[in-house]
């Protein structure tokens, strides 16, 4: 049976079966020691003016070893405001001091195995609300937190690398233009390069190719007879009022000089300003929309600047030998599939995809005798 309980124990007070206070059995509750009346507490004062050195003999020890012990109970047992509260000092109105009665009974309060744990509870309790209001709130996330840091410094450093290789394999900003040991620059679709620029800017008709070309180059090859006529071409650029309509003979003749099928030009001339009736064309005179080179005027230089031929027949000029002599002769390059990439990049604000499928549809359209795609 558990210690404290009223069955079990051996109690030290004299045996009876009734409580002689308030005639409760013994067996039913704990002894009630009697509690002192006004009249034996007021026998027992001694006014405080009047204390001799007998009483100061004997209260002197109590009150200091008294004092001593409960001066050092707010380290012993939690609860320190409570415990010093209930530890102040008693006196009557008629200023007679009851000290020792009131400290005998704060003694059995405290040390009672109930006040202990509820005091030691509220101390808990008091430790754990400063705890929480002086961490950061953060605290508790800082596990997961450290290594979200980790993994975000990780993605940063990766898409940090890769925009860079990417902008290393791109080149500089202006990917279409490179310089020269002459301190001029030339469109990459034009040469790149003072040498390769001359060579096809100044040739009066096709040049040799520095590598063979092959004989059968697959479909959509430039090179080739004409599959359309001069009078076919004419009424295509009719209808589209076409400033250059009436001038199909011409770009037939070209085609047939340079060794070019002229229905692969008239393709390149309607994607790039519909025959000369949109966009920069209309001032430039180009069949092709070329960038500026030396010795042709340069405007809209705040647009990346174009080429402004001296006439449509210069224009149509132009685009052949660029053709001819730079993409065929000197690059290789004899399909649609392969001139495209380098004359339209995507990085110059082209789709290449859709170029080169529209090139090809128009191509197929006109050879079967359709005039409009």
């Amino acid at each position: 049976m558990a210690k404290g309980s009223s069955y079990g124990s051996k109690s030290t007070e004299p045996s009876s079966t009734v409580s002689s206070i308030n005639n409760i059995p013994r067996r039913a509750t704990r002894f009630l020691r009697e509690e002192p009346t006004e009249e034996s507490v007021a026998a027992t004062r001694v006014p405080q003016g009047q204390v001799g050195a007998a009483s100061n003999k004997t209260t002197a020890p109590v009150t200091q070893e008294f004092a001593t012990q409960y001066k050092e109970q707010p380290t012993r047992i939690t609860g320190a405001k409570r415990t010093t509260n209930m530890m102040k000092t008693v006196t009557s109105s008629d200023g007679f001091s009851t000290q020792s009665e009131t400290r005998t009974k704060a003694t059995k309060f405290l040390n009672t195995p109930v006040v202990t744990r509820e005091l030691q509870r509220q101390q808990r309790a008091e430790d754990s609300t400063r705890l929480i209001q002086t961490s950061h709130p953060l605290d508790r996330h800082r596990s997961w937190m450290k290594l979200l840091a980790v993994v975000s410094v990780g993605v940063v450093l990766g898409v940090t690398i890769l925009v860079a290789a990417v902008m290393y394999i791109r080149g500089p900003v202006n990917p279409h233009y490179v310089s020269f040991t002459g301190g001029q620059t030339f469109p990459i679709q034009l040469g790149g390069s003072s040498d390769a620029f001359n060579l096809w800017n100044n040739s009066t008709g096709p040049i040799p190719s520095r590598t063979a070309l092959p004989s059968n180059p697959g479909p959509y090859s430039v090179l080739g007879k004409p599959t359309i006529t001069a009078s076919f071409i004419n009424e295509v650029l009719a209808s589209y009022d076409s400033p250059t309509k009436g001038m199909g003979q011409s770009l037939y003749d070209l085609g047939v000089q340079y060794g070019i099928d002229p229905v692969y030009p008239l393709a390149f001339f309607m994607h790039e300003s519909l025959f000369g009736t949109t966009g920069e064309a209309r001032v430039t005179l180009s069949l092709g929309n070329e960038r500026c080179i030396p010795d042709r005027a340069c405007i809209d230089q705040d647009r990346g600047g174009y080429a402004q031929m001296t006439s449509w027949q210069d224009g149509f000029e132009h685009w052949y030998k660029l053709i001819r002599n730079l993409y065929i002769a000197q690059w290789g390059r004899v399909t649609v599939d392969q001139i495209i990439p380098k004359y339209a990049p995507n990085s110059d604000g082209n789709d290449e995809a859709a170029y080169i499928s529209t090139l090809k549809h128009e191509v197929d359209t006109w050879r079967a005798g359709v005039v409009k795609p």
